[in-house]
């Protein structure tokens, strides 16, 4: 078959075209300033793998371990009754069945075998709860520091290029998880020239979002912010209940349902449940408080200060004194279909209003 000089001429300078156009690509890549590059083991790349790291604490109501996460879904009995653990949001369920009596003994059975997942994001299948404990035994203690970076997380997607120096080959990469991230970043190198597509977003451990134009930029971002909260690496489930919680919601709820009943009231060790049986409290924006039984109403007075997990009310109800106390406000929890407003000084001091008002 005859081609025409005129079509090879045409093929020849499209293919020249093409690869004068990709070498022009590669040098343009090539010389990318150094501060822009990010490098094997450097300070931001190290930076980046720990924000991208799999924080393992946030199924410690499972496991007690921040190393690893329990692989979703599961199947776990609390306190004997059988839980669907589908997503990271049906932790609250385990948490409301344990959260339901004060003074038990919280039991929590795993339906075996699991996939446990470690800060890397590799995957060990586990057959027992003495295995899981073993593991569970190599992580650090409660509060511990670690080397997760928990503070700062980023948004998704974000794309990067890289110009690999032996074969010369230029490609994109697109990341839509931290996993993904991460993988990234471990398997960079000596031979990767990369660079991230700017700008990109990072969110902040109060929600907020900023916008991050250059690596030096990301690289201050993290350093800056990396400190900024608590990363509630304990054991304890129970102390970041009200992280969202304000003054203002907690007079919405009060005031905003009426007819509240006591559900739990515990007094220096005492249970005194059945106490006020049939009294009605009802909570007013002005402060007062009045209290409805038999025919008989008394009035108090309700303050509240503080915010979010420090949030102090002082119920003063003379004629009913088990109530009074400076309460520290432990949880409003509406799971259940029921409102239930948890207060609690020690484990010896407890009140719990319920309603079923939404």
């Amino acid at each position: 078959m005859r081609l025409s000089f005129k079509y090879i001429s045409i093929v020849f300078f499209s293919v020249a075209f093409v690869l004068t156009s990709c070498r022009k690509e590669e040098t343009e890549f090539i010389e990318t300033a150094p501060d822009d590059i990010l490098g094997p083991n450097s300070s931001i790349a190290n930076l980046m793998l720990r924000t991208v790291t799999n924080d393992g604490s946030d199924d410690n109501i499972l496991d007690f371990a921040n190393c690893f996460n329990i692989k979703l879904p599961v199947i776990v009995a609390a306190n004997s009754i059988e839980v669907a653990l589908n997503t990271e949001s049906d932790y609250d369920k385990v948490e409301t069945i344990f959260d339901e009596e004060y003074d038990d003994i919280n039991v929590l059975d795993i339906s075996y075998p699991i996939t446990i997942i470690g800060t890397d994001y590799s995957e060990t299948l586990v057959y027992n709860s003495s295995e899981l404990n073993n593991f569970a035994s190599t992580c650090n203690g409660e509060n511990t520091m670690d080397n997760d970076i928990e503070c700062i997380d980023f948004i998704y997607p974000i794309s990067a290029s890289v110009f690999n120096t032996n074969n010369e080959f230029l490609s994109t990469e697109v990341f839509s998880s931290d996993k993904e991230m991460y993988h990234f970043i471990d398997d960079i190198s000596s031979e990767d020239i990369v660079t991230i597509h700017f700008p990109i977003s990072v969110k902040l451990y109060d929600n907020s979002e900023l916008q991050i134009n250059s690596m030096s930029e990301l690289q201050t971002s993290i350093e800056n912010h990396q400190n900024d909260c608590n990363e509630d690496d304990n054991f304890d489930y129970d102390d970041d209940d009200c992280n969202h919680c304000t003054q203002e919601l907690v007079a919405e709820f009060l005031t905003g349902c009426q007819d509240w009943y006591v559900d739990k009231l515990k007094r220096e060790a005492i249970d005194h449940n059945s106490i006020y049986e049939g009294y009605d409290f009802n909570f007013f924006t002005d402060g007062t408080l009045s209290v409805y039984w038999n025919s008989t109403t008394v009035y108090g007075n309700w303050t509240s200060e503080g915010t979010a997990n420090d949030i102090i009310v002082t119920i003063d109800i003379p004629a009913l004194p088990l109530c009074n106390n400076t309460w520290e406000l432990q949880e409003i929890n509406t799971n259940s279909g029921l409102t239930k407003v948890d207060f609690k000084l020690d484990l010896d001091d407890r009140l719990r209003y319920r309603n079923s008002c939404n």
